[in-house]
């Protein structure tokens, strides 16, 4: 997938972009198949809930499940921001979102270049996130809000948030959120399963809790060029990869067809991704 020179102006613009239907509901369906088996099983990759055994999010699948491994390789999930960065990419990051019925919690304020600066010494904001939706999503069950323009201002002031979910985040406070909202509003991208959405590393952004009846599962792709690796290695591997292998594509039919795919951790997390050694 190649973007237009319009939509490149748009990204540089509002720091987003979205694409409804991107996958089709058969391509989708082969996620959504994979997604039970994953949450069900007792591994460090599942973070659940606070008080609840609702998963999270799920890091890492693409090492041990083959329909997300194929994803992982994608052309339509990388092929865009590799166009942006003009450079190869590895994965940074790759999450299963849940924000479950009635479970689903609230994602704070924040910019995810705040949290991979600050843990992982990533040097610059020439990383971004590439989501697909694997539920609809509407505006009852939790959509991901953005501040456009927001990321124009760079690395944000943040806190270390360690109690108010499951997850530590790098959160801004409300005082800022109110002045970004007055001066770029507020979007909150909605559609059917299958949507895609592409954010710059610095967009600021957030959800709510989800209270609706309706899953709102979505699939990250946290892509960073090469050269920009992180150069520290605080948190476990399955949170941040320290493989910096440029990402080959698959075929554009790579979740209808059985591709071979290498799933390193199918039996179980290694020893070593559960450990953090400092500096890269």
């Amino acid at each position: 997938m190649k973007l237009t020179a319009a939509q490149l102006e748009a990204f540089d613009r509002d720091g987003y972009l979205f694409f409804p239907r991107m996958f089709s509901a058969e391509e989708i369906k082969v996620l959504t198949d994979e997604v039970p088996s994953l949450y069900a099983q007792h591994r460090p990759e599942n973070v659940r809930e606070k008080g609840s055994d609702a998963v999270r999010t799920n890091f890492a699948a693409h090492m041990y499940s083959a329909p997300f491994a194929r994803l992982a390789r994608h052309p339509r999930m990388i092929e865009p921001v590799v166009q942006v960065f003009g450079e190869p990419v590895y994965m940074h990051q790759f999450k299963i979102n849940g924000k479950m019925a009635f479970d689903g919690d609230v994602w704070q304020w924040h910019q995810d270049f705040g949290t991979w600066f600050n843990d992982d010494q990533m040097p610059e904001a020439r990383a971004m996130n590439i989501a697909i939706f694997l539920d609809e999503v509407n505006e009852f069950n939790g959509p991901l809000m953005f501040i456009p323009g927001s990321h124009k201002l760079g690395v944000l002031d943040a806190g270390h948030d360690t109690t108010t979910t499951s997850y530590p985040l790098w959160t801004i406070d409300h005082a800022t959120i109110t002045k970004l909202v007055a001066r770029g509003g507020l979007v909150a991208p909605k559609g059917p399963a299958g949507s895609l959405i592409m954010f710059h590393s610095c967009l600021v952004h957030a959800s709510t809790s989800n209270l609706s009846p309706w899953n709102r599962v979505s699939v990250y792709l946290s892509l960073c060029a090469v050269s920009n690796h992180i150069r520290r290695f605080k948190r476990p591997e399955y949170i941040a990869h320290r493989d910096f292998t440029p990402i080959e594509c698959l075929p554009d039919d790579c979740l209808l067809r059985p591709y071979p795919v290498e799933l390193p951790w199918k039996d179980g997390t290694p020893e070593a991704a559960l450990r953090w050694s400092g500096v890269a």
